[in-house]
């Protein structure tokens, strides 16, 4: 298994912030650095904690750090255009090197949705546009000159996507999520990488054999998907290792570790440690 780390920017100062990723760059174990991206605060927060925009933050991060690989758990399709969204994820795998992965997902959030005047929709909605969502991405990122796309969602006309990321023939999408009939069937065809968010592993075993079938009823490679989990850190450094190392066992490529606030970037060495044991 490797480890990567996980940062909502809501209820933090941005120095704070940037001094965890900019430390992390510094250590080999954490791969990736992720964040979410909301507009509103989360996990039943204090509607007044102040949040961060998540790809404006990004953006910033990227250019904080030398190494790590980044990306969004997740950004829901609902309110960021595929074409829009994939001429964002392209100029910020440029200017980064080619490090972004594009995390995306149905979206959930009503609250904020409805705040913003902007459409959730019912769950078949939010599935469907997913996946045309994912078509669009690929579509737009990989190296032909231009797209023409007719869904119930997006329409697109000789759409273009220039200058190109620069991995090819796109940047990784990470899909978000484990809905059985639809969003698992979606990253199964889409992702190059999927993730199941905090929860119990029996959940997690479910999910990716759930994910295997539909790789297989598609003829795909399911070792062709990268699988990862976000395992919750509470200040117990062995603790995170050992659910690291059950979820290893069940399957998991990835062990995204989410760091509560205030961050500060001395968990970072002491965590690494401990996680050291089960790479």
């Amino acid at each position: 298994m490797r480890f990567a780390f996980k940062t909502s920017p809501q209820n933090t100062s941005w120095d704070n912030l940037l001094a965890v990723w900019r430390e992390a760059d510094t250590i080999p174990l954490y791969e990736s650095g992720w964040t979410s991206d909301h507009f509103h605060p989360t996990h039943s927060a204090d509607p007044a904690v102040p949040r961060f925009e998540g790809w404006i933050t990004l953006a910033a991060l990227a250019q904080a750090t030398a190494r790590l690989r980044f990306g969004t758990l997740v950004t829901g399709v609902h309110y960021r255009h595929p074409a829009v969204l994939a001429n964002m994820a392209a100029t910020l795998d440029v200017i980064s090197g080619g490090r972004l992965e594009i995390g995306i997902g149905a979206g959930w959030n009503a609250e904020e949705s409805d705040a913003y005047g902007i459409e959730l929709g019912t769950p078949r909605e939010r599935s469907d546009r997913l996946e045309e969502a994912c078509a669009v991405l690929v579509g737009l990122l990989s190296p032909q000159p231009t797209l023409t796309f007719t869904g119930r969602h997006y329409r697109l006309a000789d759409a273009r996507c220039e200058p190109k990321p620069v991995q090819r023939p796109h940047p990784p999408l990470c899909i978000g999520g484990s809905g059985a009939a639809r969003t698992l069937r979606t990253a199964a065809r889409f992702a190059q990488h999927w993730n199941f968010d905090t929860g119990p592993l029996a959940d997690f075993r479910k999910a990716r054999d759930i994910l295997h079938g539909h790789c297989a009823d598609l003829g795909r490679d399911p070792a062709e998907i990268r699988v990862s989990a976000q395992l919750r850190y509470a200040g117990d450094p062995s603790a995170t290792a050992a659910e690291a190392a059950a979820f290893a066992e069940a399957g998991a490529d990835l062990g995204i570790v989410y760091l509560p606030t205030p961050y500060t970037p001395s968990v970072l060495e002491p965590l690494a440690s401990a996680l050291e044991q089960v790479g």
